[in-house]
């Protein structure tokens, strides 16, 4: 038991599964979240509010009961920087003081292409979300144009599997309401194999799945901008009336303000503790960081969970004046959803599997959201 301050950033995955894991360990230590809000965002499920089967109020949940029930502090606030080696953390609304920082406040969207103003993000939050489904619901045909990038100086910051969702699910969507065939649906990419971290079975099957739905592809070409009503590509243009679009990511923009040690391409530089590179006391775990690993190692929730659970161990031990010792698993898991059915994907450092459309898989991440949200929304632990 400690009477230490602990100082989580953000509020989502990464932060919330730290509150948790930090309490089973410790019931004394003074715990402070900050965050703009008391409010986890369930990105996974975005992909499925274009076609009515979410509603964005229904993946915003306001965690501040949780967070009262596990006697944790909330600071509203944006963090701005960091100060004496991570001891104090700056906001809009005044520093925090810390005797051990977490950094869980997630990455955020690289916007340098030319144009990218005119490309919908779903994973931007809701009102990107809510923004595709009303776009949709006043097309009566026309050409989609779906693509994702990354970053160019960390190419495995990335967020692809939900750019597969989202053209998967609007195309199950437009035969449902009995419209396919007034839309040409198009999928760019600059590597002529999309999705390679997935593992080569899962890229096979993907592209297998878009011939077989009569998805065009536009692959090998580098993405240069965008216009209202075109993709830009060194391999020609794609005329579209409708641009979804996932950039690759980079560390959070206070980062380069926080005195830390940074990767390549702008997140916390981790070890495999999620300890940050020569900082005492200070851990990252999620998107913020850049960890060691394979290049497939994902930016997703299921590895944010496992990054927080080892950085609370590692956290407490380093504030008992003993050295880490955990480690998260490295892993990649996830249901590529199509709306009606699921194909799961699966990869370690031994095998990589993909398992066929099915719908028990869609119903699977039905009940996997339902029970991953129960604690947050009824406050249990």
């Amino acid at each position: 038991m400690s009477q230490a301050h602990i100082v989580i950033i953000g509020s989502g995955f990464a932060a919330l599964t730290a509150v948790r894991e930090l309490r089973k360990r410790d019931r004394a230590a003074h715990i402070t979240l900050v965050a703009p809000r008391a409010e986890l965002m369930y990105y996974p499920s975005l992909i499925w509010v274009p076609a009515g089967l979410r509603r964005s109020a229904d993946l915003a949940v306001d965690v501040s009961g949780f967070l009262a029930r596990h006697d944790v502090s909330f600071h509203a606030g944006r963090v701005t920087g960091l100060a004496d080696g991570g001891r104090s953390v700056l906001t809009d609304t005044g520093p925090i003081a810390n005797d051990a920082l977490l950094i869980a406040s997630g990455g955020r969207f690289l916007k340098s292409l030319p144009g990218i103003e005119h490309a919908l993000t779903i994973c931007e939050g809701a009102a990107a979300a809510e923004t595709i489904r009303e776009r949709l619901e006043k097309m009566d045909g026309g050409t989609l144009a779906f693509g994702f990038g990354t970053n160019p100086k960390e190419q495995g910051a990335m967020r692809g599997g939900p750019m597969f969702e989202l053209l998967f699910g609007i195309d199950t969507l437009l035969r449902k309401q009995g419209r396919r065939e007034r839309f040409r649906l198009v999928f760019f990419h600059a590597a002529q194999e999309p999705g390679k971290r997935l593992g080569a079975k899962a890229v096979t099957g993907l592209l297998r799945e878009m011939r077989k739905r009569g998805i065009d592809t536009h692959l090998g070409h580098k993405i240069t901008g965008f216009t209202p009503d075109r993709v830009k590509t060194e391999g020609g243009e794609i005329a579209a009336d409708l641009i979804l679009f996932m950039p690759g990511m980079g560390g959070p923009a206070w980062a380069a303000d926080a005195g830390l040690p940074l990767s390549e391409g702008g997140f916390f530089k981790a070890d495999a503790h999620c300890q940050v590179s020569g900082a005492d006391k200070v851990f990252v775990a999620g998107d913020s960081g850049s960890y060691p690993g394979p290049d497939w190692l994902p930016k997703q929730a299921h590895i944010a969970d496992q990054q927080a659970g080892a950085a609370a161990e590692n956290l407490l031990r380093a504030l008992a004046g003993q050295p880490p010792h955990a480690r998260f698993k490295v892993e990649l898991i996830c249901i590529v959803d199509t709306l009606d059915r699921g194909i799961l994907v699966y990869r370690n450092e031994k095998r990589a599997l993909q398992l066929p459309p099915c719908r028990l898989m869609h119903w699977a991440k039905r009940f996997f959201e339902w029970q991953y949200l129960r604690p947050y929304r009824n406050g249990r632990r």
